[in-house]
């Protein structure tokens, strides 16, 4: 009986991140967007967390008397879920989300003339390969609110740390022009980076060097910038970290002129699938707002390889 329960819980958590996005589509027309919005996700999240570790508790002991069919449910069962953020930096880590695990990723910003709700949805589909889907539910920029634009990309680890040798992944990103001209790009965009990532004790840097292809909203053609980011990450306490970074883009074009930032955040990790992040960038230089703040989460909702094969042993 438990094990009914703990799917229909983890279908029920699948189902979550689609229909609040469809809820956010769908309410952007009536009204205005308030950081409300995001900190009742955080709060659904938290209570979410909360009942998990109940469930995981109390089926605890049943679990443990139950027959192991294989070697791989064995393994699936020892290894624990874990959040692996990109938020809240501009630079991607090279990390991957664990194999056929689900992971979503949501933030609000907030500045002079600028509001967003930014969002990942990412997913390790096979070893060492995430798919990713992009998308800002909502822009608001100069007093003009819409739709963001849109992307899809992976990122595919070529080789994990090992002593000195760093993490080192290739990232594609194609950003659709899904939003109001005055909103976004106004034409595709094409986004390939180099991401490295390296433990040094519990120090962790990533680091991004890459090109983007920035369409000609009207004509023919792209524009091209280099993008560049470190950033750098510590512990705290056992749940509590701070991030700082260095960000920029290079020149693209007499109207899209190079930019610089400067970020710090700490993040707070509620389990080993739930973080949350809050802070703010500067702008050194560059067409953005002086200053930006944000908050956010990343929550890792299942392991959809596991919950497959468990439904299917469940219906034998």
């Amino acid at each position: 009986m438990s094990g009914k329960n703990e799917h229909g819980i983890a279908v029920a958590l699948l189902d979550f991140p689609w229909r609040f996005m469809m809820t956010l589509f769908l309410s952007q027309a009536r009204s205005r967007w308030t950081m409300t919005q995001l900190i009742l996700l955080g709060f659904l999240l938290v209570l979410d967390a909360r009942s998990q570790e109940a469930q995981e508790k109390q089926s605890q002991p049943i679990e443990q008397n139950k027959p192991r069919n294989s070697q791989q449910e064995r393994e699936q069962d020892s290894a624990e879920i874990t959040a692996v953020p990109n938020r809240p930096t501009f630079a991607s880590t090279a990390e991957m989300v664990q194999l056929g695990v689900f992971e979503i990723e949501y933030g609000l910003e907030a500045a002079d003339g600028h509001q967003n709700i930014n969002g990942l949805l990412k997913w390790g589909a096979v070893k060492n390969l995430e798919l990713w889907f992009l998308n800002n539910p909502v822009e608001r920029d100069a007093g003009v609110a819409g739709l963001g634009d849109s992307g899809a990309g992976f990122k595919y680890k070529l080789f994990p740390q090992k002593k000195a040798r760093p993490t080192l992944s290739i990232l594609y990103v194609a950003t659709l022009p899904t939003a109001k001209p005055e909103l976004g790009a106004g034409a595709m965009q094409h986004l390939a980076q180099v991401l490295v990532s390296k433990d040094f004790g519990k120090h962790h840097f990533d680091a991004n060097e890459g090109a983007q292809f920035v369409g000609r909203p009207g004509a023919s053609g792209f524009d091209r910038r280099y993008f560049t980011a470190l950033s750098y990450s510590h512990p705290l306490t056992a749940k509590w970290a701070y991030t700082a970074e260095i960000a920029g883009f290079s020149r693209a074009n007499a109207s899209t002129p190079a930019t610089m930032t400067l970020l710090g955040a700490p993040t707070y990790s509620l389990s080993s699938r739930l973080v949350f992040d809050a802070g703010a960038y500067v702008a050194v230089y560059g067409n953005l707002p002086r200053v930006t703040f944000f908050l956010g989460l990343t929550y890792s909702i299942a392991d959809l390889y596991h919950l497959h094969s468990a439904h299917r042993s469940q219906r034998n």
